[in-house]
């Protein structure tokens, strides 16, 4: 089997294009779970108790249904319940970030309550009030702690922006489909699709793990 990769050459701008789409979608989708799922987490941990199981409520609902399932929900359905249609790479993002978020806020509330008790005495000890003793100790330590975790959430972010390509959203594996599907070339087209998210993800997490090894020290209490 002779391979051609002169339509993936020749489509460059085109595909580019897609990558832009990608790393945007991925980017936008990563800082609304963390700070959607960062706030459900803490007020899981911190919160009133009445409002905890509405939130484990959605943490689970959200881990429990596949993310195609809350993609095409938001894109085809929101629509017929509320009256509100969004454009698809908005309806990608809410998604996206809706689904993410829910495991992000188990990430906080694991880092959170992996943090000794002992550590909170001894800011109350000291005079800190309790957000004081959340922001200046528990905080800073779970955070170094939950590193790892959250490299392999942008990992998945970034991987599960190609299934928008189901409700059209012009990122990369779409536009690969439609290059893949016009020039009869679609091991060519895939194989490049695949070593362009390696070249993405890789380097990514490499990089987390590397500052995780810096910063491990900090979360050790």
């Amino acid at each position: 089997m002779d391979l051609d990769f002169s339509p993936v050459i020749d489509s460059w701008r085109f595909l580019l294009g897609g990558l832009g789409m990608t790393l945007a979608l991925s980017a936008l989708t990563m800082l609304c779970s963390l700070v959607l799922g960062g706030a459900v987490g803490l007020a899981r941990c911190y919160g009133p108790a009445w409002l905890r199981w509405p939130l484990v409520f959605y943490i689970d609902s959200m881990r429990a249904v596949p993310v195609l399932v809350v993609l095409v929900w938001s894109y085809f359905a929101l629509p017929i319940v509320t009256g509100v249609v969004l454009p698809p790479f908005w309806a990608a993002l809410v998604a996206l970030s809706a689904h993410i978020a829910a495991y992000v806020a188990e990430i906080v509330r694991a880092g959170v309550g992996s943090i000794r008790p002992g550590q909170t005495r001894a800011a109350f000890a000291l005079g800190m009030s309790r957000a004081q003793a959340i922001r200046q100790v528990t905080l800073p330590q779970a955070l170094v702690r939950m590193l790892p975790a959250f490299g392999s959430i942008l990992s998945i972010t970034i991987k599960d922006t190609a299934i928008a390509a189901v409700i059209a959203v012009p990122e990369y594996m779409k536009q690969s489909q439609t290059l893949a599907g016009e020039s009869f070339r679609p091991i060519e087209v895939f194989l490049v699709a695949m070593a362009v998210y390696f070249v993405i993800l890789f380097p990514v997490t490499r990089a987390v793990d590397m500052v995780y090894v810096r910063l491990a020290h900090l979360g050790r209490s």
